[in-house]
């Protein structure tokens, strides 16, 4: 069996350099890239083809980032879609909106209804700036009226992204699954150091109190996290609480720096 080197000599392979790829034998294209783009006429396949898809994600990063990166501090405030006008959470969505607005917060939300729109609403009629982070889905929402900047995305990391780099914090108002995974990457990202500590705050312990349990009693317990971790978020149905907590922990300024969390027991 002939060694590698004795093949390429033998064979000398046409070769064919595009950009940064290079194709050999059989791989080698009849046309050249300027020529596929010049083209009026072809099949359009490419648009859903992953380089392409590439160039979108960068374009949505481009465009958050311009969008987002002059809104001063912020809090990204979850909850569920589903929370009725006029219900308790509502309420309370609209006075957190409200209180982060007065404290000099922007507030960024989904942009959805529900909580999400209580949070923005409580934020723009207090005069503050209210900033909807909307997702494509196949149930079209749309961006709720009290947005007063909104960003559209196709991909929920790259709209996970942005509720993480420019938000001093997060408050977590009752919710589904949508809010579980945004908890869960928030909580993850402070639990291993991918981003600088900040405030977790969820409101609402009747909701939330047996999910801390579980975590408490069958994660810690069973030795999948330390009990450090549960000291990563806290627990509060106080309003005022709500702001002092992410107001506090939003100025500390350096990483690593200790400050008192609320006991979840």
């Amino acid at each position: 069996m002939a060694s590698a080197e004795e093949f390429g000599q033998r064979q000398a392979p046409r070769e064919q350099r595009l950009g940064p790829v290079v194709r050999r034998r059989g791989q080698v294209q009849s046309s050249t890239t300027d020529q596929r783009l010049l083209d009026t006429a072809g099949p359009s396949e490419w648009l859903h083809q992953d380089p392409w898809r590439v160039m979108r994600i960068q374009s949505e990063f481009v465009e958050g980032f311009g969008t987002l990166a002059e809104i001063g501090p912020a809090i990204s405030v979850f909850g569920s879609a589903r929370t009725p006008q006029g219900s308790p959470e509502y309420e309370a969505g609209v006075n957190i909106g409200r209180a982060l607005a007065e404290a000099g917060f922007t507030v960024i939300t989904g942009g959805g209804p529900g909580a999400m729109e209580a949070a923005n609403r409580g934020a723009a009629e207090a005069g503050g700036t209210s900033v909807g982070l909307g997702i494509e889905l196949p149930f079209e929402q749309g961006l709720n009226p009290y947005v007063d900047i909104g960003v559209n995305f196709r991909y929920f990391f790259v709209r996970k992204t942005m509720f993480v780099k420019y938000a001093s914090g997060f408050v977590v108002l009752p919710g589904g699954m949508g809010t579980m995974d945004e908890l869960f990457e928030a909580i993850t990202l402070v639990q291993t150091q991918k981003v600088t500590r900040f405030p977790i705050v969820l409101f609402g312990t009747d909701y939330w109190r047996g999910l801390v349990d579980w975590l408490r009693d069958t994660v810690v317990a069973g030795g999948k996290a330390g009990r450090h971790d549960l000291e990563l978020f806290h627990l509060t149905d106080d309003v005022d609480e709500t702001i002092a907590l992410v107001t506090k922990e939003a100025a500390v300024g350096s990483p690593g720096e200790s400050f008192q969390p609320v006991d979840p027991d």
